[in-house]
């Protein structure tokens, strides 16, 4: 590993067991987020990331986020998207509307559509599955959708278990499960910012018994609301306890807090540095994680690309459409050969994938 001279003697011990390839524990995670110098936690997680990824490939997914309803009954303070129920503004997608996004997808070039929506307490099981088969039935996509939260609601809804919602999904052509609604993986949080959301325990619930039905999953973390320091690291040592049962988690994704237009009037927006020292810390604790996107989407293509010295290895989705984000007030758009672009500017070599990040030829020629 190269030679860390910036930061404290306790850093460089910590350095040094990474570089021997030893686990970090919670209190090494915590001592390198309070004293670590940003250069030596880029050094050490850009380490990891060659170890893990040597060929110089940084991978992308074409795909489109749908949502298919912004009814919610959660009323989650850092939400600046959802509507209540008989609330003025509510939709729930039609089949039209759905074939003509899905369609235009596929025209692109995507191989993938990740959908979610609210906790809509007017649509049944019944519903998803139908909409399921749709797509399945008519396009060539990879469907990737309900987050945890939605699928805890979706058992209390009907009164049956997680395991029976995710078996009807599955059967129905869910492939693969998003990462949403994780926020901060520690219920103090959650308690404030959503506390009609599902508990810690419920979120990872979802996903081991995803994982353990042959469904792979993604796992995020969106920090800077309410949450301490301390709280980021626990929210990684949450996932990595999983990841070392299952090893169905295929992709780690940690984005800032957008806070206009949200109910957390305190909040103030991340900055770069911030954001690129979680990232680095996530790279070197979560070591079970193949991969660790960067969040192009909330902190731009320039800083996605210097993310990519700090352990990230994906550039994540081109994003054909996004509305959750936006409706916070953060707006960056970037088509394939953009992005492909920002990756060989960088220095590497950009590879199309999907979800299970296997290797594509490029839609973009």
């Amino acid at each position: 590993m190269t030679s860390l001279t910036q930061s404290p003697a306790e850093v460089l011990e910590i350095g040094a067991k990474i570089a021997a390839g030893e686990r970090i524990n919670f209190d090494d995670a915590n001592t390198l987020l309070e004293k670590a110098d940003l250069f030596d936690l880029g050094s050490m997680a850009h380490q990891i990331r060659m170890a893990k990824h040597p060929n110089m490939n940084v991978t992308y997914v074409v795909d489109r986020n749908i949502n298919y309803s912004n009814i919610c009954t959660c009323g989650c303070k850092f939400c600046a998207f959802y509507v209540a129920p008989e609330q003025e503004g509510g939709f729930v997608i039609s089949r039209e509307e759905l074939g003509q996004k899905l369609q235009e997808t596929v025209d692109l070039g995507g191989t993938q559509i990740l959908m979610q929506g609210g906790h809509n307490p007017d649509l049944p099981l019944t519903y998803y599955e139908d909409m399921l088969r749709f797509i399945k039935e008519n396009y060539p996509v990879h469907i990737h959708a309900f987050s945890p939260p939605e699928i805890v609601f979706f058992s209390e809804l009907e009164g049956i278990s997680v395991e029976a919602v995710l078996k009807r999904l599955i059967s129905a052509g869910l492939a693969s499960i998003p990462g949403g609604g994780a926020e901060i993986l520690v219920d103090e949080v959650r308690t404030k910012i959503a506390p009609n959301k599902c508990s810690t325990e419920q979120w990872l619930g979802v996903m081991e018994t995803a994982h353990n039905l042959g469904i792979r999953t993604t796992a995020t973390m969106m920090f800077g609301h309410e949450e301490k320091p301390v709280d980021r690291i626990a929210h990684l040592f949450a996932l990595r306890e999983v990841q070392d049962r299952t090893g169905g988690f295929t992709a780690f994704i940690p984005w800032t807090f957008q806070p206009d237009n949200t109910n957390i009037p305190n909040a103030r927006r991340m900055t770069s540095v911030e954001y690129l020292r979680i990232l680095a810390i996530s790279r070197i604790v979560l070591d079970n994680f193949d991969n660790l996107q960067v969040s192009w989407v909330t902190m731009g293509p320039k800083i996605a690309q210097l993310a990519l010295f700090y352990g990230g290895n994906d550039f994540g989705s081109t994003m054909i459409e996004e509305n959750v984000v936006k409706a916070a007030g953060v707006s960056f758009r970037l088509s394939e050969g953009e992005i492909a672009n920002l990756i060989t500017k960088a220095g590497f070599t950009p590879r199309q994938r999907n979800m299970k990040y296997g290797l594509l030829e490029s839609s973009n020629g």
